[in-house]
């Protein structure tokens, strides 16, 4: 048996036998890229070697250690000795090729061992054999176990390959990191060796290149190189390289090679490269860069896209059956709301795209619309306001120039859809008689969940899609004319007002809002965690089963409240009366508070109470001729600007209903073979659901292709179809005193302990504690019950998590830039609700 192969030989059906890094270079050689010759020591060697070791149990996954010194105190067999040997005295590189290597979501860079400059064929078998070891280093047991990797599946192969005695080597991104660029090469470049450049200890030069142009040029100090011995392995030298260690020449031609490598694989890499004293330029490594967010498929030329997921409170991806469901949602907003209808509603609007598992909405046309300039960044000030300035920051770009100026389209749609639904008249209904507006909404509500049961001989599938199609979207319009004019009197209460209302007062008319379906909800939630405190069992919250008293007591909130979920607008996620651990988790968190000042009812009663005061006071400002109307503008805006929450709620009843009708398709596939299991139906679209066969391929792969983006933490606001990420080109100044800045949303001011959540479900959070979150949809809300404070990375001054926590009274400040990174749990912040900052103690 032969355990090497040369480059030349190596194909993708031998990606088992090479692992990533070997294969990527194998590919490069037959592709004609200049990759220094070398073989691959293939994986059944370390098989042969450590197959016999059990490195995959897990106690020796816990200790690391130990399972290296077990492969290196293993014997090697004499043909694989034989075979490493042969290299003689020509200097190598000696590199670690794992099989999970160079994957597109993992790079695994670094983790396994590297040695260069080897000479001689014993020094090359003691760096195989050390290469095979580092398979069990901390770091690389600890990243496989962070990405989800299975140790008992991973193999090492061994690159060996001749060294480049490079005068000038380093490392090029075929696309900006930072920015997500794409086709906009990346060079750090040093003297010596690139393992000066790869390890972090040298000051690189660096360029940017796009279009055959260097872009940026900053030269580094390289005050140290790595150079080879004569007699093997490598030395750090002191040096002096104040010019440029590069001719413009040579970063071009690295770039051009850059893109051929980008063009091979089809996908942005990350490369190391280097030039050898004959100024030929080799390429010694290419792996997928897996940092960037994938770019939303639209027309073509630069389009710009907003995330809808991040909008709406979402950092995961939506399930398949998720997209699948809001794409026909978006059809119907298109023919509903802009008299657009879809050709083919399955495919959603035109503006809806979807990458990485999350929906983007293209922008390009309300950028080139000088209305849209005019009024979707308002529009986005009051719900995320960051996105509302990365959005303002494009109008200069001459791709983005104003197009469509006629605003008599818009105004024609405007109108007809007020003649339809009956804005004006409703909104005046709802200033003249809040209540029967409320009336009004509460029967839209009836008659949508009349119509969501399956009717007798309709298929389940057919149902869902009459559903999506026609029957949830409508609702929005129907219940504007009920929410908007609490707003919209609240706006002309401060118009009126002018100087004589101070920052955050108007606001705080909004605290303890009545009417919001929401704060109704968590309020419930909190008197459930009163009767179940006064049950012996109380204590018994994480028994399974639950004591039969507490069982009943949660059964009566899940009636009425158990359509709803954390990241609820995903119907392929639990609806809480299917899985009420989220609650139960809350409920324990409830039972810890026993200061009855804090008790959320009594802090509500309270800011509903100062909200009340406050109207008096602006009203006795405001003067004899004003002060009746504000008084009456703001009691309006408390009674009917809780209805804002309306619409989605309807919306999560429905897909609720729909999420049950799939579940009995997705029995249906499973047993005939389709699928494994209902839920899989989940991870499937609504076409495929219809189409059956066998489907669990499919399903398979989506399953991993979610579970991978789950663990993506950055997701962009505003991404263009280059790859940009415009808030990440925008450099801003942090304040002199390091505070952190966003908007201001509740005011007040609070000093405590910063608790930092990523995921509701299963968060603990202590009574007085600060909630430091990216996001928050209702799903979270429960938690603002015994929150001090609340630092959001999203959301504007009227977004969702920033109403919530004014009806609950508590300082709040939102749209603070990696908020969840700049703070640790356990730190001591003030939030500042009235100025939008965030100081440590």
């Amino acid at each position: 048996m032969s355990y090497i192969l040369k480059f030349r030989d190596i194909g993708v059906e031998d990606l088992g036998l090479v692992g990533g890094k070997a294969l990527n270079l194998g590919i490069l050689t037959a592709a004609g890229l200049p990759v220094p010759p070398g073989v691959v020591v293939t994986t059944e060697a370390y098989e042969q070697v450590a197959g016999s070791l059990d490195l995959g149990s897990p106690e020796l996954a816990a200790d690391p250690a130990r399972a290296r010194a077990l492969v290196m105190g293993a014997a090697i067999p004499d043909d694989i000795a034989k075979a490493v040997r042969q290299f003689g005295d020509v200097p190598v590189a000696v590199r670690s090729s794992a099989t999970a290597e160079d994957l597109p979501y993992a790079s695994f860079a670094g983790q396994q061992d590297t040695y260069l400059n080897v000479i001689g064929g014993d020094a090359v078998l003691d760096a195989v054999h050390r290469c095979w070891a580092s398979l069990w280093t901390d770091r690389a047991v600890a990243y496989r176990t962070a990405n989800g990797i299975d140790h008992r599946a991973v193999r090492l192969a061994v690159v060996i390959q001749e060294m480049v005695q490079s005068e000038v080597a380093g490392v090029m991104f075929t696309a900006n990191p930072v920015t997500g660029r794409r086709r906009e090469a990346v060079i750090d470049a040093s003297p010596g060796l690139g393992e000066a450049v790869v390890s972090g200890a040298v000051n690189p030069d660096h360029f940017v290149v796009r279009d055959g142009r260097i872009l940026e040029r900053r030269l580094g100090d390289k005050r140290m190189a790595v150079r080879s011995l004569a007699g093997g392995g490598v030395e750090h030298v002191a040096a002096e390289h104040d010019a440029a260690c590069l001719t413009d020449a040579q970063v071009l031609a690295l770039a051009e090679l850059g893109n051929q490598v980008e063009d091979h694989y089809g996908s942005p890499q990350d490369t190391e490269w280097a030039i050898d004293a004959d100024g030929t330029l080799w390429l010694t490594q290419a792996r997928p860069i897996t940092t960037l967010h994938p770019i939303p498929q639209g027309p073509p030329g630069l389009r710009a896209y907003f995330c809808f997921s991040l909008a709406q409170g979402l950092t995961r991806p939506i399930t398949p059956m998720g997209i699948s469901a809001i794409r026909m949602l978006s059809a119907s907003v298109s023919a509903t709301v802009f008299g657009s209808p879809v050709a083919d509603p399955r495919a959603g609007a035109p503006t809806f795209h979807e990458a990485g598992g999350r929906i983007f909405v293209d922008l390009t046309p309300v950028l080139r619309s000088s209305l849209g300039r005019a009024l979707v960044p308002r529009v986005f000030d009051v719900m995320e306001a960051r996105s509302a300035t990365v959005m303002r920051g494009l109008f200069d770009e001459p791709e983005f120039s104003v197009t469509h100026c006629s605003k008599r389209p818009a105004i024609r749609r405007a109108l007809k859809l007020a003649r339809r639904f009956h804005i004006l008249p409703n909104a005046v209904q709802a200033i003249a008689s809040p209540e029967k507006a409320r009336r009004r909404v509460a029967q839209l509500g009836t008659d949508l969940k009349s119509r969501l049961p399956l009717p007798p001989g309709v298929a389940p599938l057919d149902h869902v899609e009459w559903l999506l199609s026609t029957q949830i979207i409508p609702i929005v319009p129907s219940i504007l004319p009920a929410a908007a004019p609490g707003f919209i009197m609240l706006g002309l209460a401060g118009k009126l007002l002018g100087g004589k209302a101070k920052p955050g007062e108007l606001a705080s008319v909004l605290r303890g809002l009545p009417h919001n379906v929401t704060t109704e909800m968590d309020l419930e939630l909190w008197h459930l965690a009163e009767r179940i405190r006064k049950h012996p069992e109380a204590t018994a919250l994480h028994d399974n089963p639950l004591p039969p008293p507490v069982r009943e007591e949660l059964d009566g909130f899940l009636t009425r409240y158990g359509d709803r979920a954390v990241a609820e607008i995903d119907l392929g996620l639990p609806r809480w009366r299917e899985d009420p651990s989220h609650v139960i988790g809350v409920l324990a968190n409830l039972l810890r508070l026993e200061d009855p000042s804090l008790a959320p009812d009594a802090l509500f009663a309270k800011g509903a109470a100062e909200a009340e005061k406050m109207i008096a006071d602006l009203a006795r400002r405001a003067g004899r001729l004003r002060g009746p109307f504000i008084r009456f503008a703001l009691g309006r805006a408390r009674a009917l600007a809780g209805l804002r929450e309306l619409p989605k709620y309807y919306l999560v009843v429905a897909l609720a209903t729909v999420r049950d009708l799939l579940r009995q398709v997705g029995a249906d596939l499973a047993e005939r073979g389709a699928i494994e299991k209902p839920d899989d139906i989940f991870f499937l679209t609504l076409p495929e659901a219809r189409e059956g066969g066998d489907l669990r391929t499919t399903i398979t792969q989506r399953r991993d292709d979610y579970t991978r983006e789950l663990r993506r933490r950055h997701i962009p606001r505003i991404l263009l179809s280059d790859g940009t990420e415009p808030e990440a080109v925008a450099h801003t100044t942090p304040t002199a005193d390091g505070a952190l800045t966003g908007t201001p949303a509740s005011s007040g001011q609070i000093t405590g302990t910063a608790r930092v959540i990523l995921d509701p479900i299963g968060a603990h959070l202590e009574p007085g504690e600060i909630l430091v979150c990216p996001s928050t949809d209702p799903g979270w809300t429960p938690l603002f019950l015994t929150a001090a404070g609340l630092v959001m990375e999203m959301g504007g001054a009227n977004s969702h998590g920033a109403v919530v926590a004014r009806e609950y009274g508590i300082p709040a400040v939102v749209g603070v830039p990696h908020a969840t990174e700049s703070i640790e749990t356990g730190q001591q912040i003030t939030v500042d609700g009235t100025s939008g900052t965030v100081t440590f103690a």
